[in-house]
């Protein structure tokens, strides 16, 4: 399909990151790499928390959640950006393209809601340690993992569907909204005002609930008399906001700005960074080797009095 005439496509090339060519062994390892260090580190935190009765607790039940996201998001992404990297053959029908952006969205959407959870759930801990297993009960943790980001992902996924023509069928990454509008030849200004309303309404939900625990969090942290569990709770916050400040902040940056600024390159590195990256840094460094509750109930899993 050339590009300028509009018609509609039944397949997509999804040129990836092949460019340049001589870089795709190179990149092939890196993101290999990469992704099983993803996949190691969230089954291993999966494992570990259902297999440790200790770690059968509310924050470690969002944790496993938010590592099973991580894991199928990173899944869903990186194996076919593999084999775009690889193989010459880089068609993508059009209804696996929708498929595999409306999931794309649903488990980003659902880590963004976990993130916000989780700190509520860091404020319940702190602030209420006596009640804290009272009122965040199983049915409550259940409730809250459930709402996801299905409803935001049917919205943009219909509206994707609505584009009559492209001028163009090759796609620069992956299936995301943003290049897609970009390569229609009808008006997507509603498209772009809906991505904009609706990703920054959430934005600014989940932020607010995650500033406002942190509000209280560190107040109650320096009342704590104990050197220890203030050094602990410290460390648990730490890590979660880190995590927060990368992952949304990738996000507004992405979404939450004009599309005149909308730039194939720089929408590549935040891309990878944000599906390729985060997935595997959130196991390994904001909560497994900085919580010695995962390292202990690992050591005892595996059968090492010493590790």
């Amino acid at each position: 399909m050339e590009k300028g005439s509009c018609s509609t496509v039944s397949e997509f090339i999804l040129l990836g990151l092949s460019d340049p060519p001589e870089l795709s062994v190179f990149l092939s390892l890196v993101f290999l790499l990469i992704y099983g260090v993803t996949v190691m580190g969230n089954l291993g935190m999966i494992t570990v928390t259902q297999a440790s009765s200790q770690l059968h607790t509310p924050m470690y039940f969002f944790l496993c959640h938010l590592s099973l996201v991580d894991f199928c998001y990173s899944t869903i992404i990186l194996p076919k950006l593999l084999a775009n990297i690889l193989v010459k053959e880089k068609a993508f029908s059009f209804q696996g393209c929708m498929v595999q952006f409306y999931l794309f969205c649903t488990y980003v959407v659902t880590g963004v809601i976990l993130l916000a959870v989780m700190a509520y759930d860091h404020f319940l801990a702190i602030y209420y340690p006596l009640l804290y297993m009272v009122i965040m009960s199983r049915k409550l943790c259940v409730g809250l993992v459930l709402v996801c980001g299905t409803v935001h992902s049917l919205i943009h996924m219909c509206l994707a569907l609505e584009i009559p023509t492209y001028s163009s069928n090759v796609v620069n990454h992956f299936c995301d909204l943003p290049p897609l509008l970009s390569l229609a030849c009808s008006d997507v200004s509603v498209n772009e005002l809906v991505v904009y309303i609706v990703t920054t309404l959430n934005e600014i939900i989940t932020i607010m609930i995650i500033l406002t625990s942190y509000l209280f969090i560190p107040i109650t942290i320096l009342r704590m008399r104990s050197a220890e569990r203030r050094c602990k709770a410290f460390f648990t916050c730490a890590s979660h906001f880190m995590a927060t400040i990368v992952f949304h902040g990738t996000i507004i940056f992405f979404y939450c700005r004009p599309s005149s600024d909308y730039s194939l390159e720089t929408e590549k590195v935040t891309t990878v960074f944000y599906t390729v990256v985060v997935p595997m840094l959130n196991p390994l460094i904001y909560y497994s080797l900085r919580n010695k509750d995962v390292k202990a109930a690992f050591r005892k899993m595996v059968g090492f009095k010493m590790f």
